[in-house]
Parts: structure tokens; C-alpha cells; sequence
């Protein structure tokens, strides 16, 4: 028989009860039909990714099939009609997963996957120098190649000797 994955999206206002109560009757549809559900996931209340029918999040449900093309077409003619199903799609696939789904798999920690990260934000380490330069450990003044009252030259300094010289 083929295998199917089937995808619904119930609205964000059913409760958890709803939408098991959802899933028993389609699968009570495709077993009717001579097919059986092999696998039934329950994703949780999820953000959408735009609105859908005035909905910003909904029951995610998975439902791995094996059933003929009548039963899976019956399902999708009766989820379209229920109100409570916002989204659906199903997809015919060549083997059904076993075990959980990639979606349900353990993710990693954010802070494992971004590689680690010492210290950082407002003195707590991280980037030589900073704003106050020799305070900090970075470079030895606030302006390019010398102190905080001139550059090169050494600053007011510096011109008075280049005048004193010229007179």
C-alpha cells in the first residue's frame, strides 16, 4: 500500500482534548477504509509563520499513513471541511520514519551550537582596549598615535615649537 505523511494545523483556540478527538477521527476514517495510521505526532501550539484564517499559532499534528489513495483522498475531503483544521498537506513518501521525527528530535543548546562564548557585554571581558583605552588594557591613548591632546605632532605643543622655530 502507499505511504503518506499528513500534516494538519488545528486552530490556536482548541484545546489539546480537541485536537486528540481531531486525530481519532481521521484516523477512524482511514481505518474504516482498509488503511492504518502508523504514527501519530503531536507537535504542540506553535507560532505561524504568517496568519492564517485570523490564527497566529495552531496544534501541530503528524500522521504517518498506509492506506489506498480512496482513504487518504476521504481524510483530506473531511479536514477540509472541519473547521477547527486551518492547514493541511499531504504528502506521499517512500518509507515512513521510524521512531521521532526530525521536528521532535533533541535540539542542542543555543550557547553549543554558537561554539563558546567567554565573557563579553560591558566589562566583562572580550574585546582588547574599549572606550577609555590605557584604563582597559587596549591602546595607550584615545586619538591615533599619540596622546588625548594631539596626534603626531604631540598637540598644542607641537605648534608652538614650529612657530618658536619660524621667528
Amino acid at each position: 500500500m502507499p505511504k503518506y505523511e499528513h500534516i494538519f494545523i488545528a486552530r490556536q483556540d482548541v484545546s489539546t482534548a480537541q485536537v486528540e478527538t481531531l486525530t481519532g477521527e481521521l484516523t477512524k476514517i482511514v481505518e474504516d477504509l482498509d488503511g492504518r495510521v502508523v504514527k501519530n505526532e503531536y507537535w504542540g501550539l506553535r507560532p505561524l509563520a504568517y496568519r492564517v484564517k485570523k490564527n497566529r499559532k495552531g496544534h501541530y499534528v503528524l500522521l504517518n499513513i498506509d492506506a489506498p489513495y480512496p482513504a487518504v483522498a476521504e481524510m483530506e475531503r473531511q479536514a477540509g471541511i472541519n473547521e477547527d483544521i486551518i492547514r493541511f498537506m499531504t504528502i506521499r513518501v517512500d518509507d515512513l520514519e521510524e521512531g521521532p521525527s526530525i521536528f521532535l528530535r533533541s535540539k542542542p543548546e543555543r550557547s553549543d551550537r554558537r561554539g563558546g562564548r567567554d565573557g563579553g557585554g560591558r566589562d566583562g571581558g572580550g574585546r582588547e582596549g574599549g572606550r577609555d583605552g590605557a584604563r582597559d588594557g587596549g591602546r595607550p591613548g584615545g586619538y591615533r598615535d599619540g596622546g588625548r591632546d594631539g596626534g603626531r605632532e604631540g598637540g598644542r605643543d607641537g605648534q608652538r615649537e614650529y612657530r618658536e622655530r619660524r621667528d
